[in-house]
């Protein structure tokens, strides 16, 4: 059991058989009435995200949720399978589990996930990731002053947004949370 005064971001409640995590939260002391705390949380397993004003003090249970690193080995159909890097157990993980970040992911790439009772809950990617571009159509030479861009396919099949100067065979720094260009990496 937590109380209000232990909210911190990423703390995970359990909340009538759900498990939800709080995104953000806000302590409220109007000049009436008495102090409460507003949170944005998101359920772990839907993805889901909801308001929630609790009053201050308040007691509310708390999930254990162990956080692993894990190295990500292959696809298997659809699924992820990951390795522990501390026992070297190996778990299958659902895209679902591990969120759009995934298609940016090469095998042997670390990545944390949030496990409750043996049970995967979400994961966490890198924030960036090095990816080399396998084809993309060669900018117009009118084009290169007006900072459009082009659809670039990356080594791991995942297209996203690129400058018009960036060529096929280039190393780029993408963010794994919303798929953006970031820089060209230079070996």
């Amino acid at each position: 059991m937590a109380s209000t005064a232990d909210f911190k971001n990423g703390l995970v409640l359990k909340d009538d058989g759900n498990l939800l995590q709080i995104v953000e939260f806000q302590h409220v002391k109007p000049g009436k009435g008495p102090a409460f705390v507003r949170t944005k949380l998101k359920n772990v397993v839907s993805g889901k995200t909801i308001d929630k004003t609790y009053s201050a003090g308040t007691k509310v249970e708390t999930a254990t949720v162990d956080r692993r690193d894990m190295t990500f080995l292959y696809r298997d159909g659809e699924d992820y399978v990951l390795m522990d890097q501390q026992d070297f157990d190996q778990i299958s993980v659902t895209p679902t589990v591990m969120g759009e970040g995934a298609r940016f992911l090469l095998e042997n790439t670390s990545v944390q996930v949030s496990m409750h009772e043996g049970l995967p809950l979400f994961a966490e990617m890198p924030v960036a990731v090095d990816l080399v571009v396998q084809h993309t159509d060669p900018g117009l030479q009118g084009d290169r002053s007006t900072g459009g861009t082009k659809p670039a396919t990356l080594e791991t099949g995942a297209e996203v947004q690129v400058p018009l100067f960036i060529n096929t065979g280039d190393k780029l720094r993408i963010d794994t949370r919303d798929g953006r260009y970031l820089s060209r990496v230079n070996d």
